[in-house]
């Protein structure tokens, strides 16, 4: 219902135009082209102008003018009322009419110090005509060369265009004149032929700091020095240390103040700054800014705070640099004389590179005639022999009770790991005048983690003493110390501990006598550690000693037979008389290790091993083979038929097989092994069956012990010395004749 504006607005007042009317739908915009539903013209389909008439197709505008555009250059005259002598400003546009949709847009491109920020002054849309034809829209025909357009308020005129442009409107039937000329700005004339010296708001400053910051950042001389301030009253002697940073020249000082001095802790003497050779006082506001300015009238356009180029009042400063540091010379830190003495590695490599100097020589420190402070130590209590030394000293220390800390690095690298135990065991005898203890035997057993020691007797028959441990775990401290002291005792450490060693453990004197090969491969490995097990240095010793008497010495014990071996009595007893330091136990088993001959000593042979097991596991009542090869299979996934040692043990003690586990590590000694020494477990299942192969059972007796180290009274290991290697290793005389080789007699003979 339309209102009548001459009518009131009531009811019965207007006229209704949809009466009689049967459609309402609103007109239709769209229109399906080709199955896609695009947007239609209301005078039809536009057709592209690059065909004759009658020949286009039919295409939206959107499709055929998609990305053209007509480029045009135009002008518009900005008023300046500010300036004097600079009526208006021309300003140079570029205007781009879009013909998918007949937009248009205005963009200015940007000039260097024209103080415009150029950028785009219309955005892209349909402009309308001014006023009263503001209904209507600019299209090609409103836009040529030489024509004026208005758009919002403001005049453009076309100068020229782009060829694509030209070759557009003339296909379309519209003649494209010549270009014109711009007109000249009065206002860059105006700027041009005054020269006027514009300032900024910001001035910028005249030195260029970027490149030598790029080029020594972090890059900082280091120099140490001292202020001498004992002449004035509670004065003292300032260690200093300076601080010249290469980017910027400026200084920092920092001061080494002692522990316990007394003083504030202040570190800084000097923060960063540049420092002046000569201060005057505190310069005035704006007296060191890099551009000065002056507060008068201007004789160009009224213009205020102009700047000084002359520089009428520009205070020269002279600033320290690294050219006035040099080996006692001083520094006037603000009225303190602060004086250089030696600097680090990378100044003197700068100054050698830049300056060519070569002579670093640090200057003397002076002495300081009388300090403030003392280096005094805790004096604690003595030992009252409650609890350890440790844990009373931990007490004096802490006013809140807590444990005594432990040596970490230690424990993590000396404690067990896995199957590496980190323990040497010794066997040992107790030299006592009561003729019982001689008979008795025990196990010292040091532990490398925390430097404790453990003795565990073995029992004997007979001899009245039920073994068992007879010294528990714990640190053991050197004899001859005085036990009530606030010191800690010393404990026996790693070269107190050799076969041969005496101990005095707890005023019950022991005598090292063996170890165990786990042992003396540790030491040998370890011989940094452990000097008794160092081959190198034993054989000096047998070196420095032989060498007087070596014909001699060789001409008598060289093999007489074709073997190259010879008794180790016979060298040990040799050694004994010549040497004049006599070897320990210790170093001659060392000897007797590292010359052995290349033969191995077999106590037990797999048949006998095999035996015992057997037997152990029958008097076990042990019989569930089909679950151990079950627990084989699953742990071998890929079928490979091989396991490594630790499963293995592992397997066998958790199926509890009844085997003790020094008869199982004989055991794994005998057993059949890959290039990798993992064990073929289908050997192993073959070992323990006792339906495989039956053997006779051995009478009952104790393996444990049997199989033990300790039952060895005289190792097999050092009866015998290769003399080739012994005497090699002397190297004392290249010409002494040694044996003819040991004949092969597999070889054929040839007759």
């Amino acid at each position: 219902m339309l209102r009548q504006p001459a009518l009131p607005l009531l009811p019965g007042y207007n006229f209704n135009n949809n009466i009689g009317q049967t459609k309402f739908n609103r007109k239709q915009h769209f229109q399906l082209v080709d199955n896609v539903s695009i947007l239609s013209d209301r005078e039809g389909s536009r057709k592209p102008s690059t065909y004759m008439g009658g020949e286009s197709i039919d295409l939206p505008p959107w499709i055929v003018y998609d990305k053209q555009a007509l480029k045009f250059d135009a002008y518009f005259q900005e008023t300046l009322n500010e300036i004097n002598r600079s009526p208006f400003q021309v300003r140079e546009v570029k205007l781009l009419f879009f013909l998918e949709d007949g937009t248009i847009q205005i963009h200015e491109p940007r000039v260097d110090n024209s103080g415009l920020t150029g950028g785009c002054l219309v955005k892209r849309q349909r402009v309308p005509f001014p006023p009263p034809n503001h209904r209507s829209f600019y299209d090609i025909l409103a836009l040529n060369v030489g024509k004026e357009i208005e758009i919002y308020g403001r005049v453009y005129k076309i100068t020229n265009c782009d060829n694509f442009t030209r070759t557009f409107l003339n296909r379309c039937g519209i003649p494209v004149p010549d270009p014109i000329n711009v007109p000249d700005d009065p206002y860059k004339k105006f700027r041009a032929s005054e020269k006027i010296n514009y300032l900024a708001r910001k001035p910028k400053a005249k030195y260029d700091t970027l490149d030598a910051f790029l080029k020594y950042d972090r890059q900082v001389l280091r120099f140490w020095g001292y202020w001498d301030d004992r002449s004035s009253e509670y004065g003292q002697l300032h260690k200093l240390e300076i601080h010249y940073f290469l980017s910027d020249g400026s200084f920092e000082i920092k001061d080494i103040l002692p522990p316990n001095s007394g003083i504030e802790l202040r570190s800084m003497f000097l923060k960063k700054m540049k420092l002046p050779k000569n201060f005057t006082g505190l310069s005035g506001i704006g007296e060191i800014t890099p551009v000065s300015l002056l507060n008068v009238i201007g004789s160009q356009n009224n213009t205020r705070f102009i700047d000084d180029a002359l520089n009428c009042g520009a205070t020269s400063t002279e600033y320290y640099s690294d050219r006035d540091l040099v080996f006692g010379g001083a520094l006037n830190v603000f009225g303190r004389k602060v004086t250089l003495v030696d600097c680090d590695a990378f100044t003197k490599e700068y100054y050698r590179k830049k300056y060519g100097l070569d002579d670093f020589t640090p200057e003397p420190m002076p002495a300081e005639e009388s300090t403030c402070y003392e280096n005094q130590t805790r004096e604690l209590p003595p030992w009252n022999g409650f609890g350890s030394h440790a844990d009373s000293e931990i007490n004096c220390k802490k006013f809140m009770l807590k444990a005594p800390s432990i040596d970490l690095k230690q424990f993590m690298t000396k404690d067990r790991q896995g199957f590496d135990a980190l323990q040497l065991r010794f066997s040992a005898k107790m030299i006592s005048n009561i003729p019982e203890n001689a008979d008795r035997y025990f196990v010292v057993t040091y532990y490398l983690g925390d430097k404790t020691i453990s003795v565990y007797e073995l029992a004997c028959r007979n001899t009245g003493f039920s073994g068992g441990n007879f010294l528990r775990r714990m640190p053991v401290p050197k004899p001859n110390q005085p036990k009530f002291s606030a010191e800690r005792p010393k404990l026996y450490d790693n070269e107190d501990l050799y076969v041969g060693a005496v101990l005095n453990i707890n005023e019950y004197i022991f005598k090292l006598t063996d170890a165990d090969d786990y042992c003396f491969r540790y030491m040998e490995l370890h011989k940094n550690e452990f000097p008794k097990a160092d081959i190198n240095l034993i054989m000096h010793k047998v070196r420095e000693a032989i060498r007087p008497i070596y014909r001699e010495f060789v001409a008598e014990h060289i093999p007489k037979s074709d073997t190259p071996i010879i008794h180790f009595e016979t060298l040990r007893n040799v050694l004994d008389s010549i040497m004049s330091e006599p070897l320990t136990d210790h170093e001659k088993i060392m000897i007797a290790r590292h010359f052995a001959p290349e033969c191995t000593y077999q106590r037990f042979t797999r048949n006998d091993l095999r035996r015992i097991v057997l037997t152990e596991i029958k008097r076990g009542l042990w019989n569930d083979l089909d679950r151990f090869k079950e627990h084989l299979k699953q742990m071998d996934p890929y079928d490979t038929g091989h396991l490594p040692k630790f499963e293995c043990y592992n397997l066998i003690r958790a199926c509890k097989i009844p085997i003790d586990v020094e008869i199982i590590n004989a055991m794994f000694k005998v057993l059949c092994k890959d290039e990798n020494c993992d064990i073929i477990y289908n050997d192993l299942i073959n070992f323990i069956d006792v339906n495989y192969e039956p053997l006779p059972d051995v009478p009952p007796e104790n393996f444990k012990q049997k199989l033990s180290w300790l039952s060895e009274k005289e190792p097999k290991r050092s009866q015998h010395i290769d003399w080739r290697s012994f005497n090699k290793f002397l190297n004392l005389e290249e010409t002494i004749p040694l044996p003819p080789p040991i004949p092969n007699y597999d070889e054929p003979i040839n007759t």
